[in-house]
């Protein structure tokens, strides 16, 4: 392993101590709030809202595939994190400039938000793996796609499991529950995004919140990619 990759191995190390920390009392206390409140909501509404989530991931994954273009394979991870940060600075540029423009149409534009920005994170996903050189239009591939994304969008107890799960990619793979996966998502993304439904700030409140949760998949994204990249190829 060179310097660069001990390096990389070292912050990979430290990043993960940190994914495993206990969530705080206040964190604790608001996850246990949502979940009493998702208590209440009939199982036949939950099921409804799993397969229409279901459905725009799978029509978003579909259609990044489809315009996701070819990278030059990456023969050092340096090189493939740098030219993915590249990439990410234009998507979080994209996913800001989203955020105002539905934050200044007020509530009803603000609706179109989720999906809108929901697409851009999965373009983002899809070329982030296709500079690492795989190849997601496998089966597999999209799997760890979304086991990415769950892992930046979920409570500190589901993201401790999913990164398991990343961890052990190589070695086997387990259904997706959608389930958790959409709930995660909504209980993660509801508070930070409401800010966007209020007239006048609106716009400026979508700007910044799109900004930062780009930035955040981007941030987990790397970590996973890297865990894998060594786990492949460094036998770690």
């Amino acid at each position: 392993m060179n310097e660069m990759d001990q390096r990389a191995y070292d912050e990979l190390q430290i990043w993960e101590r940190k994914l495993m920390k206990r969530p705080g009392m206040m964190k604790r206390w608001a996850k246990d709030t949502q979940t009493k409140m998702n208590s209440y909501v009939p199982q036949k509404v939950h099921d409804a809202i799993t397969k229409a989530m279901k459905g725009m991931f799978e029509g978003t994954m579909a259609g990044s595939y489809r315009t996701t273009r070819k990278f030059p394979e990456a023969t050092l991870l340096s090189q493939a994190e740098q030219l993915a940060k590249e990439r990410l600075a234009v998507y979080r540029k994209t996913a800001s400039i989203e955020g105002a423009g539905t934050g200044a149409g007020g509530i009803l534009l603000g609706l179109a938000d989720f999906p809108l920005l929901l697409g851009i994170k999965m373009k983002w996903l899809h070329e982030c793996a296709a500079i690492y050189g795989y190849d997601t239009k496998r089966a597999e591939e999209k799997q760890f796609l979304l086991l990415v994304f769950q892992l930046a969008f979920s409570s500190e107890e589901h993201r401790e499991k999913t990164w398991q799960r990343i961890r052990a990619f190589t070695k086997g793979r387990e259904p997706l529950d959608w389930h958790t996966l959409q709930q995660e998502y909504r209980d993660t993304i509801d508070l930070a995004k409401m800010g966007q439904m209020l007239p006048v700030v609106g716009a400026a409140v979508g700007a910044v919140v799109n900004y930062q949760l780009l930035d955040r998949l981007g941030e987990y994204a790397q970590y996973a990619f890297r865990a894998r990249w060594f786990a492949e190829n460094n036998g770690k």
